[in-house]
């Protein structure tokens, strides 16, 4: 077991595979969260021991051992690779805006990014194109339908809605200035690598699983290019995506990455700005409002934070000028959201007393 406090970011172990999302999760089990704990014996533990160190610990700990045994949810099984990742790895990372760094578990253990990915590359055409752009052209609101919906493109002129469905990653993509498919993917890349503050691989595997079997993304791509809200080609553009897709990741590498944003748009670890300030609200709120798929409502209602998961089994929350939270368990519920991820990171910001709604 993994239990420590680190100033730098150490590369991860060998990559384990899992692919982008394509199809809705079934057969799997629901988180069986409960309610917060009454935020009266929460908050009053905090206003005497506040974010110190030895609480910090103290509360990862616990949440580490609570549902390290947790059987709930399964891996995503509709390719191979998918069910073949240990079910047991679970790992988390918290980052301050400071750049300490505690963890426990399997902390270097790598699944892919999928579409965690979204967040870095909505947040890498906002500070090219601007606020309005990224509203205007691709959207800020929930869909109502699933993240792979191509109903929702028909009922809504022509926009994707948000840039975390795939019609708005894959929008967002395409957005992304450059001369050409390899630039592009390059600036995509570069941009990941900065917010985890270091190289992060890529898992060739994951992406030729993927790259084969991606039709359903390519017809979204190509209505978004019947409505002319495409910036490149539309096949390119999903080809690029399911790279970004295929980007493996630990946590803690998503506990660096979210502290960046925890930050302000800076990384606590490297000091390098990775984002304006001016528009490190822009994607919170996104996240905040699409970031869990459909079950992005009741993930806010229990934590108030901004937050985005992938099928990969990691999740990313922000507690914003506190907190980066990357937790990393395969299993999934029903919506494709890892329930051990869920749990302890709930866990974690509610007996920290840090629910960013709860001020």
């Amino acid at each position: 077991m993994l239990f420590e406090m680190k100033h730098v970011v150490k590369r991860g172990m060998m990559g384990l595979s899992i692919a982008c999302a394509s199809l809705i999760m079934l057969g799997t089990s629901p988180v069986a969260a409960k309610g917060p704990v009454p935020a009266t014996t929460v908050q009053t533990e905090v206003k005497k021991t506040s974010l110190t160190q030895e609480r910090i610990n103290a509360v990862l700990k616990e949440a580490y051992e609570k549902f390290k045994g947790d059987q709930g949810g399964k891996n995503a099984d509709y390719i191979k690779a998918l069910a073949e990742v240990d079910p047991k790895i679970f790992g988390i990372t918290l980052v301050t805006p400071d750049g300490k760094v505690y963890e426990i578990g399997d902390t270097k253990a790598e699944v892919s990014i999928q579409s965690i990915s979204k967040v870095f590359t909505a947040a890498l055409v906002l500070q090219e194109k601007g606020a309005e752009f990224l509203q205007k052209k691709i959207g800020v609101n929930a869909t109502g339908h699933a993240f792979n919906s191509i109903i929702a493109i028909e009922h809504n002129d022509g926009s994707a809605l948000n840039p975390f469905v795939n019609a708005g990653a894959i929008q967002a993509t395409s957005w992304v200035k450059a001369k050409d498919s390899k630039e592009r993917w390059a600036k995509i890349y570069a941009n990941m690598d900065a917010y985890a503050g270091r190289k992060l691989p890529f898992n060739e595997v994951v992406y030729e699983s993927e790259v084969n079997d991606n039709k359903r993304n390519q017809a979204i791509a190509m209505i978004l290019n019947a409505y002319g809200r495409m910036g490149s080609d539309p096949l390119e553009a999903t080809t690029v995506y399911t790279k970004q897709c295929s980007v493996n990741i630990s946590s803690h590498d998503l506990g660096v990455m979210g502290a960046s944003l925890a930050n302000h748009g800076v990384n606590p670890v490297t000091g390098k700005k990775v984002l304006d300030r001016k528009y490190v609200p822009k994607i919170l709120a996104v996240m905040a409002t699409a970031g869990l798929y459909d079950n992005a409502g009741d993930w806010l209602y229990m934590t108030g934070t901004p937050a985005k998961s992938g099928v990969g089994g990691g999740i990313l929350a922000i507690v914003p000028g506190k907190l980066g939270i990357g937790v990393v368990s395969p299993p999934l519920d029903k919506y494709g959201n890892s329930v051990r991820g869920q749990k302890a990171a709930i866990y974690i910001i509610e007996h920290l007393g840090i629910n960013p709604l709860a001020q």
